[in-house]
């Protein structure tokens, strides 16, 4: 930390302007306090990781568990840390709450059942979900992105790859909305929504599990249950929180991937007329790096899931104690100008751009590809079919949601000309 009486004051931290911008304060923190100390909103303390090496270094330390029970505060800060509901829930035990050797076991079992193949044969379906969402509401001349468009296209998809039938999938929706209205709000709503989520999901595979023996689905919880039974030991109950992590990570973070790149093409036009050339033209290419760029400039995450240091550990020049709680701030990261020439800059043709915006080492986003496939599908889709799309808000009056973990907007108005389907 530098005393120098020229160094401007910290600036507040989760306070409702810095939902709105982080980024100047993460800038200071990067500067004067890149490894810092804090208080959350929650009342845990825990350490904020923002320099791009550092936090590459984090991500990647086998020292910093993801297991709760290393939280040094485990009985103070019980139910603090993590995802609320998930512990009364009884699912505790998924990717982001484990450490090898049982990471290493669920990892290699999920792969098998979310293959690159999967997710390549999956395009055709996120391509007509896209559409059918854009359809709904393309001849009315308005929208709200967030609530028409960016929600309820990552939930039909995951629920169409986890095989949850479509007589069902509102139901998924309503507990996916409920936990984004009440993601920086009471936790009760959460709670309760992983509640139901968790009892519809074990019905779920044990009704698959049945279904198995006269042949099964090609979904992904069939797959799980198949690998389960291969000798490799998911139990129900592992393959309930499994699919229950792939559930709840998989949505909200696509939601914001949509909505604030959207967002963010639109406060930069001359990025976003470029790309909607280059489509015009049949070239992808800018598309693809376009995403990259999106995710890297204003991610759907901002701070990477809990991690807990199982023993001291030095850590950009601070002593970490043992139990501490680590958070790795994506956001700051990947706006360091050590790694990136002019990070604030939205640059959709950027080459060298190693983001952390899907982690770094063994808990690098399972889901990857599938984030991809939809934010390249939803954001090509509308510039082709809504050129003229323009934000019918004044940004100053638009809300994000105050999480700690992710980072997007509650609404996106729109404007565009009514056009016929």
């Amino acid at each position: 930390m530098h005393d120098d009486k020229d160094t401007p004051p910290a600036p507040p931290l989760f306070t409702w302007e810095f939902a709105a911008d982080p980024y100047p304060a993460y800038a200071w923190l990067r500067e004067h306090a890149p490894v810092h100390r804090t208080a959350l909103p929650s009342g845990v303390e825990a350490w904020l990781v923002t320099r791009y090496a550092d936090a590459r270094q984090a991500l990647a330390d086998q020292r910093l568990s993801k297991n709760p029970a290393h939280h040094s505060e485990s009985a103070h800060g019980k139910g603090k840390v993590g995802i609320p509901g998930e512990r009364s829930a009884n699912l505790m035990t998924h990717l982001l709450n484990i450490d090898p050797p049982d990471h290493t076991r669920l990892r290699r079992l999920v792969s098998k059942a979310f293959t690159p193949r999967r997710v390549a044969e999956f395009a055709p379906r996120v391509q007509e979900l896209t559409d059918q969402l854009i359809d709904a509401f393309i001849d009315k001349g308005e929208a709200d992105l967030i609530h028409e468009f960016a929600f309820p296209l990552p939930i039909y998809a995951i629920c169409d790859l986890l095989g949850v039938p479509r007589e069902d999938q509102d139901d998924f929706r309503d507990w996916a909305g409920m936990m984004i209205r009440h993601g920086g709000g009471p936790r009760g709503g959460v709670a309760r929504s992983v509640k139901k989520m968790r009892g519809y999901l074990a019905e779920l595979i044990h009704r698959k599990r049945e279904e198995l023996g006269e042949g099964g689905d090609d979904d992904l919880i069939s797959g799980l249950i198949r690998a389960s039974d291969h000798g490799e030991h998911l139990t129900e109950n592992e393959a309930a929180a499994m699919a229950f992590i792939l559930l709840f990570a998989g949505f909200e973070t696509t939601v914001n991937l949509i909505g604030n790149g959207v967002y963010a093409l639109l406060r930069n036009p001359g990025e976003r007329e470029r790309l909607q050339r280059a489509l015009a033209e049949g070239d992808e290419s800018l598309l693809a790096t376009g995403v990259e760029e999106l995710l890297r400039y204003d991610g759907p995450v901002e701070l990477a899931t809990w991690r807990f240091a199982t023993e001291p550990i030095t850590l950009g020049g601070q002593r970490i104690a043992a139990g501490d709680p680590v958070l790795v701030v994506l956001a700051a990261a990947d706006r360091d100008p050590e790694r990136f020439a002019e990070p604030d800059t939205l640059d959709l043709s950027r080459r060298d751009n190693q983001h952390l915006g899907y982690g770094h080492g063994i808990h690098y986003c399972l889901g990857a590809p599938l984030a991809r496939l939809e934010g390249q599908a939803a954001l090509a889709t509308l510039l082709r079919r809504l050129p003229d799309l323009r934000l019918a808000a004044d940004p100053e009056e638009l809300r994000w949601r105050g999480g700690l973990i992710m980072r997007g907007l509650r609404t996106l108005p729109v404007e565009f000309a009514p056009r016929i389907r």
